[in-house]
Parts: structure tokens; C-alpha cells; sequence
């Protein structure tokens, strides 16, 4: 793969990242740096970490992972966007559904990286035989995944602040679509 790809597949691979960012965001609806870097940081670590797992399970449980893992990140995807949902049709002012939470960073983080751990298994079958030679793809698609989401947390803001609609519903919404979008691309167009 050429440097070029690298950064073309890291970047698609960063737009889940960034959709569930800007979600997150438009929930918060301020500006919170902390809160911004930690999410970042685990969307880029899992976005880093899950093809490097891949690259290496691939000779041993690549059968096993390739048939289950878009239900594992619908599952978890439409969990959280159903909890959103509900939440936003409660009569309660503050919302249950907290992106700042460490538990729901970390499950939307292995959620959207799911497909990055196919990718690392077909990194094992296009020729990266050595850590070396998988280092620079997974350090690109790290870094990329930890700047759009930064990104897309302030886009959310932005954009929280400007629409005050039921943005608990919406951002569940988006995570259910995102959900399915996975599943549809796994199970039809792959």
C-alpha cells in the first residue's frame, strides 16, 4: 500500500469517529478540551490498536472475527443510539446519556473501530509480514482518527448551540444509521 492509501483508508476509516464525535458534541454543547482529548484519544488508540490486533489474529482466528464482528458493532451502536433515543422523550431536563463518561467513550470507541480490525487483516494478506512494516499505517490511522475527532467534537458544539432541537434523539438516531450502515455493508456489499 502506498503512503497515499494509508492516509485515504485512515481517513475513511476515522468517520465513524467523527459522526459519533460530533454527536457527542452537539449532547455537550460546550467546549470541554478534556473531555474532547480523552475521547479523541480513545477513538484514536482503538483506531490504532484494532488492525494491529487484526493484522495479527489473521493467520489464527480470522474465520472467527470476519462473520461476527458488524453484529458486534451494530449491536453496541444501536444499544447506545436506543438509550439516547429513549432518553430524549423522558421529562427530565438533564440527560442520562453522558459522552463524557469514560464507559460510553470506551464502548463507542471499540464500536466504531470494529472495521478497523478487518482492516488489519487484510493488512496480514497484502504483504505486511512485520510489526515494522505495519508500525507507519497504524500510527497514520491513529493520529488521523484522534484529529477528526477532535474535530467532529467541535463541530457538535458548534452545532449544539445553533439548533436546540432533541439532539439526544438525533445523535441516537445517527449512531443506529451508523449501526446499520455496517451491518448493510458487511452483510450486502461485501
Amino acid at each position: 500500500m502506498t503512503t497515499l492509501e494509508i492516509w485515504l483508508l485512515a481517513i475513511s476509516l476515522a468517520m465513524d469517529c467523527f459522526t459519533v464525535s460530533i454527536t457527542s458534541g452537539i449532547i455537550m454543547r460546550r467546549i470541554c478540551w478534556r473531555t474532547f482529548f480523552i475521547m479523541a484519544f480513545f477513538f484514536g488508540l482503538f483506531q490504532a490498536v484494532m488492525p494491529l490486533i487484526g493484522w495479527f489474529a489473521a493467520s489464527r482466528f480470522s474465520h472467527l472475527i470476519e462473520d461476527y464482528d458488524h453484529w458486534i458493532a451494530f449491536g453496541l451502536l444501536a444499544f447506545l443510539g436506543g438509550r439516547m433515543i429513549k432518553e430524549s422523550f423522558s421529562n427530565e431536563d438533564k440527560c442520562c446519556f453522558d459522552p463524557t463518561k469514560l464507559k460510553v467513550i470506551v464502548t463507542l470507541a471499540i464500536a466504531t473501530s470494529i472495521d478497523a480490525l478487518a482492516i488489519g487483516i487484510s493488512f496480514a494478506f497484502v504483504g505486511m509480514n512485520s510489526f515494522t512494516s505495519i508500525l507507519s499505517p497504524i500510527v497514520i490511522i491513529g493520529f488521523t482518527s484522534f484529529v477528526i475527532s477532535t474535530l467532529g467534537s467541535l463541530i457538535g458544539v458548534f452545532c449544539g448551540k445553533r439548533f436546540n432541537l432533541r439532539m439526544e434523539l438525533w445523535g441516537g438516531l445517527v449512531l443506529i444509521i451508523i449501526g446499520v450502515k455496517i451491518l448493510i455493508e458487511h452483510l450486502f456489499l461485501s
